[in-house]
């Protein structure tokens, strides 16, 4: 489960916070198996992450799948 609380200053109300997480829901889930499989994180990359790490370099391709912000539409859609 995953609890928001937004201290009183929510831009959206709380209802349409909880609508908006099970439509996210739907869209792969916030479990841990949901972004694992999202993020392919059960094919591991040390290798390439190994050297230099992975911050402040341009990745070639789709090298880094956690730096993607394919959801961010969707996401948006979901608070709409």
């Amino acid at each position: 489960s995953l609890y928001v609380d937004t201290h009183g200053t929510g831009t959206v109300g709380d209802d349409a916070i909880e609508a908006a997480l099970g439509r996210i829901d739907k869209l792969g889930g916030l479990t841990p198996r949901g972004i694992r499989t999202h993020l392919g994180l059960n094919k591991p990359i040390y290798r390439q992450t190994a050297a230099y790490g992975h911050f402040g370099r341009k990745a070639e391709g789709d090298l880094f799948p956690w730096e993607r912000t394919d959801l961010v539409d969707d996401l948006k859609a979901a608070l709409a």
